[in-house]
């Protein structure tokens, strides 16, 4: 089940007796748990209504002889149990390496009969007006996560209402972007709108909480790149990957227009080079082992021994997607030159870089 798919049996009233919501990220599980709440429990007995578990200190158990217990205080209950992948055990294979992958193909251990059994039984015959979330926020949809998460699913197999929350690509990021945006009255300059989607990665929740602040500076005028600069934590130093992605488009106005914002920011120029070169390096790496994905890219570098976040690893698709491989093999070999000018006796760095981004996009 979607996340609208959800909000909209909310609306609707139709509530079932347990969901899973799963997946990592936050803001459309936060409308979900909203609309869950609206939907199930009024303002006035939410403070007896709620009650709150932590799985990786209680168990499944405890949360169902609660759900079956009947409440003095609150005609209904909602009880939210978080944590919930840390009630499936992990295969003998996964305990021995202590980690958390799936020992794909072996037998279930005897303990995950034993430990979802109270959420079998009770779901055959649940307490009404109850309702029980179990939220398991620590994995993500994708990549190497896919497998822990598709785990925890089979776990919760009697749960038939399972939320999935998968990240925001960068496309859906700016629609949804646009979508707060206009509820909270902000008018976005485009520029704007692309550096607050890349600064934070495309992480919906961190770019609402972001846009009320913008909306709080911007007082009815629209919202500039400058703005952004100022405002969003991280967005300075996304302006290196604003370049990235000019010279990807061949943009050279609007390359040497963020060139000239890096040289105001005083930002020191043969490390927004090196930084350029890591880039490249790191996109050429993926487009010759036929990365195709964030995920792909993450878990590739992470095997070769090269930490590398998510927001990194998105940055590296999206530049391995602009460029082809020519074109990145020809970007190293003029950053090469261009580090060797910048070393040069007293070189002008502002005009070594204008001419690397004038022959770069070319």
């Amino acid at each position: 089940m979607s996340p609208a798919q959800f909000i909209g049996a909310m609306k609707k009233g139709l509530l079932a007796p347990a969901y899973l919501f799963l997946g990592s990220e936050a803001y459309d599980r936060r409308r979900c748990r909203e609309a869950l709440l609206d939907a199930h429990l009024p303002h006035a007995e939410r403070a007896q209504g709620i009650t709150h578990y932590d799985l990786s200190r209680n168990s499944v158990a405890e949360v169902i002889d609660d759900a079956r217990a009947l409440s003095l205080f609150a005609s209904k209950r909602l009880i939210i149990a978080g944590s919930a992948e840390a009630a499936v055990p992990k295969t003998s294979k996964a305990a021995a390496a202590d980690v958390d992958e799936d020992d794909e193909g072996a037998p279930a251990p005897s303990s995950v009969v034993s430990d979802v059994k109270p959420l079998e039984d009770y779901l055959r015959s649940p307490t009404p007006d109850v309702v029980v979330l179990f939220e398991a926020t620590r994995f993500s949809l994708e990549g190497d996560d896919k497998k822990k998460s598709e785990r925890i699913a089979r776990f919760f197999g009697a749960i038939r209402d399972v939320v999935e929350f998968a990240p925001y690509s960068p496309d859906d990021a700016r629609r949804e972007a646009q979508s707060i945006a206009k509820k909270l009255g902000v008018t976005l300059e485009p520029p704007a709108l692309e550096l607050l989607v890349e600064a934070l990665a495309a992480d919906i929740a961190r770019i609402a909480t972001e846009l009320e602040k913008l909306s709080l500076l911007s007082l009815g005028r629209a919202v500039t790149p400058d703005d952004i600069q100022t405002m969003v934590p991280d967005a300075r130093s996304s302006t290196i990957f604003a370049l990235v992605n000019a010279l990807g488009r061949r943009d050279r106005a609007r390359s040497l227009a963020v060139l000239d914002t890096l040289c105001r920011e005083g930002e020191y120029l043969p490390l927004a080079l090196a930084f350029l070169s890591s880039q490249f390096r790191q996109a050429l790496i993926a487009r010759e082992a036929n990365l195709r994905s964030s995920q792909q890219i993450q878990g590739h570098f992470t095997k070769i021994g090269v930490q590398m976040w998510a927001s990194r690893a998105d940055q590296v698709n999206q530049t391995a997607t602009k460029f082809t491989r020519e074109q990145l093999e020809r970007g190293l070999k003029l950053i090469f030159e261009t580090d060797r000018d910048l070393r040069s006796a007293r070189p002008d760095d502002r005009i070594v870089m204008e001419q690397f981004v004038v022959k770069l996009t070319a």
